[in-house]
């Protein structure tokens, strides 16, 4: 199993940081968030090192998800939150701040405030067909 030393998530694994631990397999883990954007807020995780969504071989994504979905049917049963966002961000400019795949069960509410929607507004349907040719072409 790939680890980095450095990783904060990696150390956690291992033990040498401690969590609040929701549950462990032998390929993933999810614990509680400790800056959580509200109650319940909580992380899924492989325990191999992985940097970002990128790197992650396609059975592992679908076993953290699978660890995702686990946690969020808790939150959902325990806290009756309004709604729950699963969250994962890539790179520096989506705001991710530990290079170690992870995906955020985060719980909502009604007027919580917390923001991270985009709003809906009609694309340019032209622009949105070329970008669409572009990425169709690359698959």
């Amino acid at each position: 199993m790939s680890t980095d030393a450095n990783c904060v998530f990696c150390k956690i694994v291992a033990g040498t940081i401690p969590c609040f631990k929701l549950f462990e397999d032998d390929r993933t883990i999810a614990f509680m968030d400790i800056n959580p954007g509200n109650d319940g807020h909580a992380l899924a995780i492989p325990k191999a090192h992985h940097p970002d969504f990128y790197s992650m071989p396609p059975d592992l994504l679908g076993a953290v998800a699978a660890t995702a979905q686990r946690v969020a049917l808790a939150v959902r049963k325990t806290l009756e939150p309004d709604g729950i966002n699963l969250v994962q961000a890539n790179g520096k400019g989506a705001e991710q701040s530990v290079f170690h795949f992870h995906l955020h069960v985060l719980p909502r509410r009604i007027g919580d405030e917390l923001k991270m929607n985009w709003g809906h507004r009609p694309g340019d349907m032209a622009r949105v067909k070329e970008i669409y040719e572009k990425v169709k072409a690359a698959m």
